[in-house]
């Protein structure tokens, strides 16, 4: 089975990155042929500054293997690295229609944020598309926020084959069930974010430990004791997921263990269990950005295995499309 997901290189990653994406990207390889692509080329369709880019692509790479992605068992790579994406992206616009990237729902709140709409961020869909296609992808994982985008994906690959002939695999949507979702640790009633959260609510995969248990340690919660879950106790309740996300306990064991405590060594507990979980994560990392070389030999590695798998894809929308065939030499 292929499994295809994307992952973008800007902003910084936190836990809830970390939780609902980057976790699950290393389940995927015990599941089948798994490609996990930086999308660099996405990042563009809003305003940019290029170093940081540059620099949050390599991040982010070195992210995915330091949480445990084997380049052995899955294939990593920068999108930009493999020149077909943005080919098959062209070819595919004259298979999708104006209404319908019009009608993405996504493309029309982005846009709302804008000074500036880059054609770009309207065409978006459509690189997405061509990135899960060349891959002969079966499964994509998505949010529900994404469901939409890949159900045009679906009716491109199907109309494509209706038109040209059988090329693509349908790749089939899989929204995963909703797992820990962790919230803002001073706004609990918001999910964290690095874009719409808060500095100190945010805890980021790279924050040093003393700065891990500053943050957890001021969480807000409230006026009570009870470390239990329930109206108007969103903090604890926040707290008490990343402590079962941490330590793999279940919630109900975590609130039987502190239910004389008080919130003092629970959220002492909750801060060490924390810095243990992302501890051998930014310490590989670290090893990696201290390696660039090794680092870049992991991409190249990546890359020349993307390339392949697509290069046979992007033939045949080609030889399909009636363009002459490409020199052999």
């Amino acid at each position: 089975m292929r499994i295809f997901s994307g992952i973008q290189p800007t902003g910084a990653k936190h836990l809830g990155n970390y939780i609902g994406a980057i976790r699950e990207y290393v389940a995927y390889q015990e599941r089948g042929d798994a490609f996990i692509c930086v999308v660099d080329l996405h990042s563009i369709t809003v305003g940019h500054d290029p170093r940081e880019l540059r620099d949050s692509t390599v991040s982010v790479a070195a992210l995915l293997f330091a949480a445990g992605l084997d380049p052995e068992r899955s294939t990593v790579f920068v999108q930009s690295h493999v020149p077909a994406h943005a080919e098959a992206a062209w070819l595919l616009g004259s298979v999708t229609s104006f209404g319908e990237l019009r009608r993405m729902t996504q493309f029309k709140e982005k846009a709302e944020r804008q000074e500036f709409v880059a054609v770009g961020l309207f065409t978006y869909p459509v690189l997405q598309a061509a990135d899960i296609l060349l891959y002969d992808t079966d499964v994509v994982p998505v949010g529900e926020d994404q469901r939409q985008h890949i159900e045009l994906t679906r009716d491109v690959a199907e109309r494509f084959n209706s038109r040209y002939g059988e090329t693509f695999v349908v790749p089939r949507v899989e929204v995963p069930e909703i797992g820990a979702k962790i919230m803002d640790l001073q706004e609990p009633t918001k999910k964290m974010s690095t874009t719409g959260g808060t500095e100190q609510g945010t805890v980021l995969m790279l924050d040093p430990p003393d700065v891990l248990r500053k943050k957890l340690k001021s969480a807000v919660t409230d006026s009570g004791r009870e470390v239990v879950r329930g109206p108007g106790k969103e903090g604890i309740a926040n707290l008490i997921e990343v402590l079962s996300v941490a330590t793999g306990d279940k919630p109900d064991a975590i609130e039987a263990r502190y239910a004389d405590g008080g919130y003092g060594d629970f959220k002492a507990d909750v801060a060490d269990a924390v810095v243990e979980l992302l501890r051998p994560i930014q310490e590989r990392y670290q090893e990696l950005r201290g390696d660039p070389a090794e680092l870049e030999r992991l991409l190249v590695r990546g890359a020349e295995r993307a390339r392949a798998v697509s290069a046979p894809v992007l033939e045949r929308m080609v030889d399909r499309m009636g363009f002459v065939r490409r020199p052999s030499g």
